[in-house]
């Protein structure tokens, strides 16, 4: 589940103050739009942690449960100065507002984050290790294999399964702005899908990134092939092969799933790919 299906869930069972970072000036740990909701015991989600965090959960409780203190404004300025023992130097403005059961239907188009489209061509050891990676990323995951029964049952909420035989096939439904992994079970499949997003990039040039599995050795044999196609070097250099950034060492799935995830989140706007941490 999502931290915003985790928060939903409960507060169909109890209310809670949910606390959004509505403006900011200078350097902050948190973005304007991040949130947290604070119930009576624990909290769910995070506009930074630190003494802010600590300051607005204090002030969440005492409106929660009624206590003194707890009717100022709905927005409260924070400097992140000495006064919270925190060095960022800027200042950030909370919300404050309590919220109910009768609230969730607002709160699921409040809280909705943009999410980008990933589609993920393989269901092997990386494949299964990637797609809990990317669970909990702001993603929408697209997980296409010419093997249906190569799906486990159990996946996060933003990740869907797709049987497309050929695999390829599959490229030309992607939806525009799709980041693409390429790991299937088949170098002769792999090759076809490099080949089919080559094709559609050349036409609509919609697909930002587009990452194949393997050492350097196996994209010069890929890349020779595709040569011999008719795909100019300009085009070929739209791959990424190998993915994931680099400075990670080790071949296990999980490892390699990071370090690929990492990469992914780089070619997201500035907002979701960088941050500063205070």
């Amino acid at each position: 589940m999502t931290t915003r299906e985790i928060f939903l869930a409960r507060l169909a069972q109890e209310e809670a103050v949910l606390i959004t970072v509505h403006a900011t000036r200078g350097s902050v740990p948190r973005e304007q739009g991040a949130w947290m909701a604070v119930f009576s015991q624990g909290a769910v989600g995070t506009i930074g942690g630190g003494h802010l965090e600590f300051a607005a959960m204090a002030q969440a409780r005492t409106r929660l449960l009624g206590l003194p203190g707890g009717e100022g404004e709905p927005v409260q300025r924070f400097a992140l100065g000495p006064a919270l023992g925190q060095c960022c130097g800027g200042e950030v403005h909370l919300r404050f507002e309590r919220v109910s059961a009768a609230d969730i239907g607002a709160l699921k188009v409040q809280l909705a984050e943009q999410s980008y489209p990933v589609a993920l061509f393989g269901g092997g050891h990386v494949g299964h290790a990637l797609v809990h990676v990317l669970a909990p990323l702001p993603l929408q995951v697209s997980w296409i294999d010419s093997r249906d029964e190569v799906f486990p049952a159990g996946l996060p909420s933003n990740v869907s399964c797709e049987h497309s035989d050929p695999v390829q096939a599959a490229v030309a439904q992607l939806a525009p702005d799709t980041r693409v992994l390429i790991m299937s079970f088949s170098h002769a499949e792999d090759l076809e899908v490099v080949a089919t997003c080559l094709k559609r990039q050349r036409l609509q040039a919609d697909l930002p990134y587009v990452g194949l599995i393997g050492s350097k050795t196996k994209w010069a044999a890929f890349r020779h092939r595709l040569e011999a196609r008719g795909f100019s070097p300009q085009e070929l250099a739209h791959i990424t092969c190998p993915i994931g950034i680099t400075g990670i060492g080790g071949k296990e799935p999980e490892v390699i799933a990071v370090a690929v995830a990492a990469q992914i989140l780089q070619t997201l706007p500035a907002h979701h790919a960088h941050h500063e941490y205070t």
